[in-house]
């Protein structure tokens, strides 16, 4: 068979390696690296190319260059120190590499970024998130926080209004301490942006950058374990979500993401979600669940987010595409309560309350209310009977009725949900059970807080060593009713916060006009609600982030004033 004279041959470098100065070869030990390293050593290159600057770099820094796992850089630079191709500098963390010009050519042809070339069209945007995130609140490490780099946020925002058509479209931030939510409304202000967090800062940041800018974000508070807030539920096109990185964390956020979708078989969810390169079991877990809730994984980027830390995974995670197969799915349901991977939620965790120290509390609040209680959390089975048990995620969701006290056990890593739970309440006496570490009891600054946030409705005292010398127990009695109007509105959106502000705003401003003795009609009350700034539409009490419960009491006075004119 004739050979074309002018094709390359098998050992001919393709393109313009034709005219170009070979690069030098790479020294025997890291050529023996990359051969052991097998099909998948192009990754390893990336690193060596890394030390072609002859800089001095640490391990962290070559990660977070790279995107290969911590594990992997270590034992490469090991092999190059042992070989006398690199020199471990004073401070033992960094090495210099001894040629540095010998891996000038060492990562080779790489395959191209998907969104690398919308990158330069997008500045100011570039700028304001780069801002956002340098101001944004540091990480929680108990909710698996590491924080993406500002260019992640603009390339997800990319790819997401790239890849789909986001003109007048909702998108749902399922979590978002990497403002993601914001880089979407700067790069595509036609959509809309929904959030829905724990962390009540993040809720404040978001809120407090889309008001600078103008964006159209709209942020909720929200224990997913409990539940995705009603006002979220089927309402968006596209989810975005960067979980706690465990099989249960994927699993939850992914679930509450497809709660919030309108119509899941035309939707998708985008996940980002990273392990290390030498732990791929865990990844197989992870992707078993999802194709366990009928999700087909559509396409995969690799390495497509970069992180602030997260060294052992690469300071990297994949992006996936997810597309839903069926419309509906089953309820999810209470989600299981340990689904970080460190910290007071973590598996290892201590757990909820044990047998004998739910027996103490139960006789104490007998003692105390001469009423048998009704235990509300994961109480023990045994302590008391579990025919007046109470859920969680029901006592968030309704108003239940009830044949005793409350006692809320939220000592299982619930405590952040205190002011809310207490407001879940119905009237009368009820406890919360939390730990005396808790941030809301431990200090004065917490137990003010959390008063300012249940006022004027219940009156608070703090009851350490209760039923355990580590646990309080915040108790609620009733205040006495308020006299002035605005207050007494107050209370009352305080004494339904399960009903949508709107509603309960205009239904508590009928019944305060009518106590004194001032009645006006519904279509008043209506124009009255009216008054109430943009943020308050489509909460609950229970959903609206913390930072505006300060604001409650000037809406309520502008809804009355408003009234009152009428």
């Amino acid at each position: 068979m004739a050979v074309d004279p002018i094709s390359p041959g098998p050992d001919d470098a393709p393109g313009p390696r034709d005219t170009d100065t070979p690069p030098a070869p790479l020294p025997e030990a890291a050529r023996r690296a990359l051969r052991d390293h097998g099909v998948d050593a192009p990754r390893l290159r990336r690193v060596l190319a890394a030390l072609s600057t002859g800089h001095p770099c640490g391990p962290d820094d070559l990660v977070r260059a790279t995107g290969v796992a911590r594990t992997l850089v270590v034992s490469l630079l090991r092999t190059l120190v042992e070989a006398g191709e690199a020199v471990p500098e004073s401070d033992g963390v960094r090495v210099r590499p001894t040629h540095p010009a010998h891996y000038a050519g060492a990562a080779g042809d790489t395959l191209a970024d998907p969104v690398a070339h919308l990158l330069p069209r997008h500045g100011r945007a570039a700028a304001e998130i780069a801002r956002a995130v340098a101001e944004g609140p540091a990480s929680d490490p108990d909710l698996d926080h590491v924080t993406a780099t500002a260019e992640t946020a603009l390339r997800r925002a990319l790819f997401l209004t790239t890849r789909f058509d986001l003109d007048d479209r909702t998108v749902l931030c399922v979590g978002d301490h990497d403002l993601t939510s914001v880089a979407l409304a700067l790069t595509r202000p036609r959509a809309r942006v929904l959030v829905v967090d724990i962390d009540e800062r993040v809720l404040a940041h978001i809120d407090a950058v889309s008001d600078r800018l103008g964006l159209a974000v709209r942020t909720h508070h929200a224990d997913l374990r409990l539940g995705l807030p009603p006002a979220l539920r089927g309402a968006a096109d596209v989810v975005f979500t960067d979980p706690p990185y465990t099989p249960d964390g994927v699993e939850l956020f992914v679930r509450r993401g497809l709660e919030g979708m309108a119509d899941p078989r035309r939707g998708r969810v985008l996940v980002a979600y990273g392990v290390s390169e030498t732990t791929p079991r865990l990844a197989a877990a992870t992707q078993a669940r999802l194709l366990r809730s009928d999700l087909v994984m559509e396409a995969m980027w690799p390495d497509f987010n970069r992180y602030e830390g997260a060294e052992s995974i690469g300071a990297a995670s994949d992006l996936y595409v997810l597309r839903p197969l069926s419309r509906t799915l089953p309820p999810a349901g209470e989600g299981p309560a340990r689904v970080y991977s460190q910290g007071v939620n973590a598996k290892e965790a201590k757990g909820a309350l044990d047998e004998e120290r739910a027996r103490a509390v139960v006789a104490r609040v007998a003692e105390e209310t001469g009423a048998r209680p009704v235990p509300v959390g994961a109480w023990p089975s045994s302590v008391p009977p579990a025919s007046g048990r109470v859920r969680l995620s029901t006592w968030m969701e309704t108003a239940v009725p009830l044949s005793g006290p409350p006692v809320v056990d939220l000592t299982g890593g619930w405590d952040r949900i205190a002011a809310r739970a207490a407001l879940a309440c119905p009237d009368g006496t009820g406890y919360l059970l939390v730990p005396s570490a808790a941030a809301c009891v431990r200090d004065e600054r917490g137990q003010t807080g959390l008063r300012a946030l249940v006022e004027p409705r219940f009156r608070v005292r703090f009851l350490r060593g209760f039923g355990a010398p580590d646990l309080t127990a915040i108790r609620l009695t009733p205040a006495p009713e308020p006299t002035d109007p605005v207050d007494r509105l107050l209370a009352h959106v305080q004494e339904h916060a399960h009903g949508t502000l709107t509603s309960v705003l205009r239904a508590g401003t009928i019944r305060v006009a009518r106590e004194r003795e001032e009645p006006i009609n519904k279509r008043t009350a209506r124009h009255a609600v009216t008054a109430a700034p943009e943020w308050v539409s489509g909460h609950t009490l229970l959903d609206l982030p913390g930072h505006r419960f300060a604001e409650l009491r000037s809406v309520a006075e502008r809804v009355w004033a408003a009234a009152a004119k009428e």
